[in-house]
């Protein structure tokens, strides 16, 4: 495994990180089904044992119950990991989240999150979504709050476009950015990344894979339950779906004449992104985290990348 620092501020983490919304297990991670436990905590000690220290998760995930499984698998080496969750979406009693990221809110959130990690402190604390109904400045005071505080030591949003970053950097440095990011959903490159490598914010990739589709499984044939929400979306569903299966086929050619697989080289690519600081993979058992680990030493030259590029953008 490798390692790169979070930011100009921030720590040393593990350039593949451990995602845990499947962890979950039901609530908000229904659209990818159940999940055994023993299965997860089996998932995030074989991360740690292959050198993996950066461990993402959300309290949203699962309503919470990421959060502890997370926490009940990692309390024995909770000083060798860096560990991270998010605030800004709460849910009622009928289980339906909604964003919330005003001051009061954020730090009830981390309280709740402490509690159910089983620590007294987040290493990287996110907001999940921006709340359009709330300043991205009053939801920074509240991170650097909790810093103040000691109960997190750094601070990060997610899905946050340049206009809100300028925004939270008014008030603090923001130690990281978690965008979307992969060879077929690469607009970060055009705005956000270079602002981030400009500023010192370090960069978590997610969801490198596409969400299944850079996984080499999906066919033209390939379905989705209807209470996954792959169902509706264009991507993995009719023509979008087809050209999205086609441009995996090429891919997988460019990934083999590497020596490497499909995963491992969508996770590569992230990785070759001079601002990304480590790429985040789901998981729901070992192999999902195994099976990518070898992308952290791959270097892909100009004319490989240049390659990706050009099958990704190509029209169908």
């Amino acid at each position: 495994m490798k390692y790169r620092k979070l930011g100009k501020n921030g720590p040393d983490i593990s350039v593949i990180g451990f995602g845990s919304w499947a962890i979950g297990g039901g609530g908000w991670a229904s659209a990818w089904g159940s999940q055994d436990d023993q299965s997860s905590i089996d998932s995030v000690r074989a991360a740690l044992d292959a050198g993996v220290t950066f461990f993402d998760t959300a309290a949203v995930y699962g309503l919470g119950h990421s959060e502890e499984v997370l926490g009940q698998a990692l309390k024995s080496d909770r000083s060798r990991i860096v560990l991270a969750t998010k605030c800004g979406l709460v849910w009622d009693e009928n289980r339906n989240p909604a964003r919330s990221a005003a001051y009061d809110s954020v730090l009830q959130e981390a309280e709740a999150s402490l509690r159910r990690l089983g620590t007294d402190y987040i290493d990287l604390y996110q907001v999940h979504w921006p709340d359009a109904e709330v300043p991205a400045e009053e939801t920074m005071r509240a991170l650097d709050k909790l810093v103040k505080d000691g109960k997190v030591r750094y601070v990060g949003v997610s899905n946050y476009d340049v206009p809100l970053l300028k925004q939270s950097l008014a008030v603090r440095h923001v130690d990281s950015l978690q965008p979307p990011y992969s060879i077929l959903r690469p607009a970060a490159e055009k705005e956000l990344l270079p602002f981030c490598l400009e500023n010192g914010i370090g960069v978590v990739a997610y969801s490198p894979l596409t969400s299944g589709l850079l996984s080499g499984n999906y066919t033209y044939d390939t379905t989705f339950e209807e209470g996954d929400w792959r169902s509706r979306n264009k991507a993995h569903t009719g023509e979008g779906l087809r050209n999205n299966v086609d441009k995996a086929e090429k891919l997988k050619a460019v990934a083999e004449s590497c020596g490497i697989t499909l995963p491992q080289l969508a996770v590569a690519y992230d990785l070759a992104h001079p601002a990304i600081t480590s790429a985040i993979v789901g998981v729901r058992k070992p192999s999902h985290i195994l099976g990518v680990l070898p992308a952290a030493d791959v270097t892909l030259d100009d004319a490989t990348l240049a390659e990706i590029r050009a099958i990704a953008s190509a029209e169908s």
